[in-house]
């Protein structure tokens, strides 16, 4: 699997629409994925499902800049929008062949009825792209994961141990179906995610490689914010680890929001902002931004430093937060063919 910033061919979405997820701010959400896609244009090919022609005009019509040519738009239906999730985990092989896995999906250890319109769309899009597919048998999220294109993949305990996603496999288990779909060596664990993410502690609200060899990690510097010491035990792993090699990795810290709620300020209210959600792509990396002046800036500032090669470009992401997930979520990268990155599936399954 290559690291996210291998170059891309595309990236896709699937355009939000639904007022459960998003209740009161659909069209607020679907701004900022206008805003996106203006962004992304500049740089990729964008690919939208969308479910009809009459949300295909709609979209076309809102996107009057010239880059809008890069917009591809398919008439797949879905229910929601976390692509991230239910889409395809692209690969590539040695000789640069795209491939996906497809993996399980049962709505975040089955917190919702079933959304098996969105766990088709692998199916679908498999044969659209050519490409080849592997299905590992195994329930995971994509954006359970993070990889640094070298061989190692990251990850939590509270999320691929869950005993809601594949009670059956123990850890020895799963780090083998990773090994072996995802061509890596090392499996990366740290512990716990942050409050109010209802996937039970995505890596990507959490730690990302920048790098092959340094990895960001979301830190909270208020004592009495309840992602304080999870977040403090997940860097204490990081500063711990050591890479395939025997050398340490990199690490740095990227603040956090703030407490974001739905109004209440009850435990229960807290949204799952992070600025770890972050997405790398052509040129640019898109960056969720909360209203916090402060930290929005800071971490505006650590990821430039980090990409100095990529403009790193603020969204505005509150409404979007509200539906649990940011721009990480409604995102997947589909790499450019012709180049088979280092640890690629083919080279762990021999193809």
């Amino acid at each position: 699997m290559p690291a996210e910033w291998h170059r891309h061919e595309s990236t896709w979405l699937a355009w939000p629409k639904d007022p459960e997820t998003w209740p009161a701010r659909v069209p607020l959400v679907q701004a900022i994925f206008l805003r996106m896609i203006e962004v992304l244009t500049a740089h990729e090919q964008v690919d939208l499902l969308v479910d009809d022609e009459e949300t295909e005009a709609h979209v076309r019509a809102a996107c009057p800049w010239p880059q809008a040519r890069n917009l591809r738009m398919h008439r797949i239906p879905t229910v929601d929008a976390w692509i991230r999730d239910y889409g395809p985990n692209f690969l590539l092989g040695l000789d640069g062949r795209l491939a996906v896995n497809h993996w399980g999906f049962n709505a975040w250890g089955d917190k919702y009825p079933p959304l098996s319109v969105d766990a088709r769309v692998p199916n679908v899009l498999v044969p659209l792209l050519g490409a080849e597919r592997f299905t590992p048998g195994i329930i995971l999220e994509g954006g359970a994961i993070d990889v640094n294109g070298g061989r190692v993949v990251m990850t939590t305990e509270q999320c691929l141990l869950n005993e809601n996603r594949n009670p059956h496999l123990d850890r020895t288990a799963i780090e083998a179906r990773l090994r072996e779909f995802l061509g890596v060596e090392q499996v990366l664990w740290l512990g716990q995610g942050i409050t109010g993410d209802d996937t039970d502690g995505h890596i990507d609200d959490v730690a990302r490689f920048v790098s092959a060899d340094t990895i960001i990690c979301a830190k909270e510097d208020d004592p009495s914010d309840a992602n304080y010491a999870p977040l403090a035990d997940n860097l204490r792993r990081l500063e711990l680890a050591r890479d395939p090699a025997g050398r340490p990795y990199h690490v740095v810290t990227l603040p956090m929001p703030g407490a974001i709620t739905k109004g209440s300020g009850l435990p229960e209210d807290r949204l799952p902002a992070s600025y770890a959600n972050f997405y790398i792509a052509n040129g640019v990396v898109l960056l969720p931004v909360f209203g916090h002046a402060t930290n929005d800036q800071r971490a505006t500032e650590t990821l430039q430093a980090l990409f100095p090669d990529r403009q790193v470009v603020p969204i505005h992401c509150e409404p979007l937060v509200w539906g649990l997930g940011a721009i990480h979520c409604v995102t997947q990268q589909q790499p450019a063919t012709g180049s088979a990155p280092v640890g690629s599936a083919y080279v762990a399954r021999g193809l």
